[in-house]
């Protein structure tokens, strides 16, 4: 088969396909084989390559005078074309060095595991409590910058009100629906599963005590900061994460904003705020809720109200509002701190509001902890 010669700036390119034997081909390139020559000569070899029949191909590359990465990956694909499509065995000779080890698959692409050392138990120790302290330490740096923030988010030209709004919003009215149907099935769920244990001992009435006790001091703060945890938490570590990812906080950082005050700060007040107001809401309707199963039950509207009344005091409540306000803090500070450690990766921010929701739901039970023994200590 004759020589095929193309033109190229310079220097001619050459390509030779001859047969070796009955089931063999030889395809020798000549000259430069570098974008140009590339772009004049795939479609001719590929048409000419299927016309023939064979079953090894041999591409000789030992004098190509230049190449570059487009000429590489020609010959690589052409190698790949005839044992896939064409079912023969393909080999390339003559290709530098320092490009031939560019065609070798990584050891994991060839279904090899890289080597591992395995560690033993004092290692694996040694690594996870480095990762705990260095996340300890992130965590002081940041409360420290966010105590910062706040103490300027006093003055007022440095507050963002429209953001602190819509985040207010998002996090407080946006959540009233939910916090409704949960709060009103709790405390309806309360009365019936205590109506017939109390029913043996002739004290139905005191459901009313129950009710109120539990919906202002344990139930509606904890299952406001709950919900706050699974919404508002994990929005704002996805929030701050996804901005993390797409490299927007190193642009504040650049722009010589701290992103602690201008992105943190709104939060964690709207946070602090809106705990509260939703947590005394969700009494009263866990409170509806307990009633109308105590009416449902024969006991008139003023009977309940007088038991509940008695049994329920106004410092009851203070420490209910005490606990959502903290529970609302914890559950904004961790959001925010885990958002805006997120790394790199496209299942990272999933793991930041994975992460936000965890470590709101056991700081909420840690502080309760916390409450419920000052509370006894105290007498409150």
């Amino acid at each position: 088969m004759a020589e095929q010669t193309f033109l190229h700036p310079g220097e001619a390119s050459r390509f030779e396909i001859l047969p070796e034997g009955s089931d063999a081909v030889r395809l020798r390139f000549r000259g430069p084989l570098d974008a140009a020559a590339v772009s004049r000569c795939w479609r001719p070899i590929e048409r000419r390559l299927r016309k023939l029949r064979f079953r090894r191909l041999r591409i000789e590359a030992g004098e190509v005078s230049r190449w570059d990465s487009a000429g590489v990956a020609f010959v690589h694909l052409l190698r790949r074309e005839a044992e896939a499509s064409l079912g023969a065995e393909a080999r390339i000779e003559g290709l530098p060095p320092e490009w031939e080890r560019s065609l070798e698959p990584p050891a994991s692409a060839a279904g090899e595991k890289p080597a591992r050392e395995e560690e033993g138990l004092i290692g694996t120790l040694g690594h996870t409590a480095v990762e705990e302290a260095t996340v300890l330490v992130d965590a002081v740096a940041f409360l420290g910058r966010l105590a910062k923030g706040l103490e300027a988010a006093c003055r007022p030209r440095l507050f963002r009100p429209r953001e602190f709004l819509r985040i207010f919003e998002a996090a407080g009215v946006d959540a009233l629906p939910i916090v409704s149907l949960i709060s009103f099935l709790i405390g309806l769920v309360i009365a019936f599963e205590s109506a017939r244990p109390l029913a043996t001992f002739g004290a139905q009435i005191f459901i009313a005590n129950m009710i109120g006790l539990l919906m202002v001091r344990e139930m509606g703060p904890i299952m406001t900061g709950i919900l706050l945890a699974g919404r508002s938490g994990s929005a704002f570590a996805a929030e701050l994460g996804t901005m993390k990812v797409n490299e927007e906080i190193d642009a504040l950082r650049t722009m010589g904003i701290d992103p602690i005050r201008f992105l943190v700060v709104q939060r964690v007040i709207a946070g602090a705020i809106v705990s509260p107001l939703l947590t005394i809401y969700s009494i009263f309707v866990g409170i509806l809720g307990g009633v109308l199963v105590m009416i449902g039950l024969g006991y008139p509207l003023e009977a309940v109200y007088h038991q509940m009344n008695t049994a329920v005091r106004i410092h009851d409540l203070f420490v209910g509002v005490a606990k959502a306000a903290v529970f609302g803090l914890l559950i904004s500070t961790s959001g925010c701190f885990l958002g805006l450690r997120t790394q790199q990766g496209p299942a990272a921010v999933g793991a930041s509001a994975t992460g936000a929701v965890v470590s709101g739901i056991l700081l909420i039970i840690i502080a309760d902890s916390i409450f419920a023994i000052l509370t006894y200590l105290l007498n409150l």
